[in-house]
């Protein structure tokens, strides 16, 4: 594994290598706070990595993770595209990462998103994913609660279905059982996953396959 800071300033763990790319876009809050390493992505690409040797799996750490500074998101996104500079690129955007991935799906070696509960806001334009994919997985427990984070499985449908109206192709799954998270992090510092998590590693192994 490697530590890469971007040119935006951001910084970019890299583990494997190969012509195809996975970068990994982590979520945001509202508040305006430094960036963050993933759980949730974190636990999947210690899981998904060794599984396809010929990928480069990238997590993305933003500057500031905050939906305010969304266009400071979408810019370190695509600074890591960039520094990977494989053939084709997949975006992984869970929550608030999948409007991230989406804004950057006209980087020229995307091929897709996949939306991990993604946010999907209204006022988001779709028009980067045209001659792309955008595939969505969700949990079908997940939801928005006081003090508590998350999307909820119609919200991200409704996205989906902007997308679908444009052309865009793809398809959309629920996954039984499933909170907003895949893992949470642990007070020694290793992610524990949540429930379903293995599920989530099976469907999102399924993409890549696909690849």
């Amino acid at each position: 594994m490697t530590v890469v800071e971007l040119a935006t300033g951001a910084e970019m763990r890299l583990t494997g290598d190969g012509a195809t790319a996975v970068v990994c876009v982590n979520g945001g809050q509202s508040a305006e706070v430094e960036g963050t390493w993933s759980a949730s992505l974190e636990w999947l690409v210690g899981r998904l990595a060794p599984r396809f040797p010929g990928f480069a799996f990238a997590e993305v750490r933003y500057r500031i993770k905050s939906w305010k500074r969304l266009d400071d998101c979408v810019a370190d996104a695509r600074a890591a595209i960039r520094e990977v500079g494989a053939e084709r690129t997949l975006l992984l955007g869970f929550s608030m990462g999948g409007a991230v991935s989406i804004s950057a799906a006209d980087e020229p070696s995307v091929v897709g998103v996949l939306g991990l509960a993604p946010w999907i806001p209204e006022r988001l334009s779709l028009e980067p994913l045209r001659g792309k994919r955008l595939d969505v997985l969700h949990g079908s427990l997940d939801r928005w609660l006081p003090g508590i984070p998350g999307v909820s499985a119609a919200s991200s449908l409704r996205g989906f279905e902007r997308a679908h109206a444009l052309g865009v192709a793809g398809e959309y799954g629920l996954i039984p059982g499933a909170l907003h998270g895949i893992a949470l992090r642990a007070h020694w510092g290793k992610p524990i996953p949540l429930p379903r998590a293995g599920e989530w590693a099976r469907r999102i192994a399924t993409q890549l396959e696909a690849l």
